[in-house]
C-alpha cells in the first residue's frame, strides 16, 4: 500500500521549544520582551542614522540598513510564534509555512550581505583613506544594497518555489518554532535531490562567498594597522572596525554553532534553541553592540530622546 500523499498539506505543526503547558507562559514573555528590545533598539538606530546629518555616511548607511532587515527577520518568526503561544496552537497553514521560508531566507540573506558591505567599507576606509570618499560614493553604497536586494530576493523565491513542487507525507510536525527551511525539506516524502543541491549551492556562495570577502577585508586591515606605528593610532583605527567585528563574529559563530549542534545531536528541539542565537539573540544585540562603543550613534540617540549633551 503506497503511503498516503498530499500536494496541498493544508498545515504544519510547530512544535516549538516544549510541550510543558506551565513553561508556555515563560516562553512567550521572555520572547515577547526580546522581540520588543530588538524592534525598539534598531528603530532608534534607523532614527539616529536618518536626524543626524554627521551619520550620513557610507558606514551608518549600511548600519541602517542592517537595523532595518533585523526588524524583519525577527519579525518574520517570532510573532507567529507568540501568537500560537497565546493562542495555544501549533499550526502553521501550508502558505504560511512557505511565505515564512521566502522572507526568512530574504531577510536573513540581506543581514549576509550588509555586513560584507559593511566590512568592505571599513576595509576601504582603513587601506585607503585618501580615495574613500571617491570610492564609497553614494551611488556605489545604493548599487551595492540593490544588489544585495536582488540576489537575496532571487535567492528565496528559487527556494520557495522548489519546495512547492514537493510532496508531503503524514507527517507534519517540524521540530521548530519556525518553518526552517532543511526542517521543512526532511519532511518531503518526494525525492529532495535538487532542494538539497540547491541549498548545499546556496550555502557556499550566498554565505561562503560574503564570509571569504569579509576575512580577506580583515586580513589586510589587520595588516594595515599593525603597520601603524603609534599606539594610539593602532587603537584609533582598529576602535572604528571593533563593533562591526563583534556583530560579525556573533552572527557567523551563532550560525556555525548551530549547524554544527544540530549534526552532532538528533535531539527535536536542541536545533531551535540554538537557532535563537542568530534568529533572535543577535537582531537584539546589535544595538547594543553599536551604540555602546560608538560616541556619534550615542550622541544622536541623547538628542532624540532630549538628553543635555555633557
Amino acid at each position: 500500500m503506497e503511503p498516503n500523499n498530499d500536494t496541498q498539506i493544508p498545515e504544519f505543526v510547530l512544535l516549538g521549544f516544549s510541550d510543558d503547558p506551565e513553561l508556555q507562559p515563560l516562553i512567550f514573555g521572555l520572547f515577547l520582551s526580546m522581540y520588543l528590545i530588538t524592534v525598539c533598539g534598531n528603530l532608534l538606530i534607523i532614527l539616529a542614522v536618518s536626524s543626524d546629518s554627521h551619520l550620513h555616511t557610507p558606514m551608518y548607511f549600511f548600519l541602517a540598513n542592517l537595523s532595518f532587515v533585523d526588524i524583519c527577520l525577527t519579525s518574520t518568526t517570532i510573532p507567529k510564534m507568540l501568537l500560537n503561544i497565546q493562542t495555544q496552537s501549533q499550526v502553521i497553514t501550508y502558505g504560511g509555512c512557505i511565505t515564512q521560508i521566502y522572507f526568512f531566507l530574504l531577510f536573513a540573506g540581506l543581514d549576509d550581505f550588509f555586513l560584507t558591505g559593511m566590512a568592505y567599507d571599513r576595509f576601504v576606509a582603513i587601506c585607503h583613506p585618501l580615495h574613500y570618499t571617491v570610492i564609497m560614493n553614494p551611488q556605489l553604497c545604493g548599487l551595492l544594497v540593490l544588489v544585495s536586494w536582488m540576489m537575496s530576493a532571487l535567492h528565496s523565491l528559487l527556494e520557495s518555489l522548489m519546495m512547492l513542487q514537493l510532496t508531503f507525507c503524514r507527517e507534519v510536525e517540524i521540530s521548530h518554532f519556525f518553518c526552517e527551511i532543511n526542517q521543512v525539506v526532511r519532511l518531503a516524502c518526494s525525492d529532495t535531490f535538487l532542494n538539497d543541491m540547491v541549498m548545499y549551492f546556496a550555502a557556499v556562495l550566498l554565505a561562503g562567498g560574503p564570509l571569504a570577502g569579509i576575512l580577506y577585508s580583515y586580513s589586510k586591515i589587520i595588516s594595515s594597522i599593525l603597520r601603524i606605528s603609534s599606539a594610539q593610532g593602532k587603537y584609533k583605527a582598529f576602535s572604528t572596525c571593533a563593533s562591526h567585528l563583534s556583530v560579525v563574529s556573533l552572527f557567523y559563530c551563532t550560525i556555525l554553532g548551530v549547524y554544527l549542534s544540530s549534526a552532532a545531536t538528533q535531539s527535536s528541539h536542541t536545533g531551535a534553541v540554538a537557532s535563537v542565537m542568530y534568529t533572535v539573540a543577535t537582531p537584539m544585540m546589535n544595538p547594543f553592540i553599536y551604540s555602546l562603543r560608538n560616541r556619534d550613534i550615542k550622541g544622536a540617540l541623547k538628542r532624540i530622546i532630549g538628553v543635555p549633551m555633557m
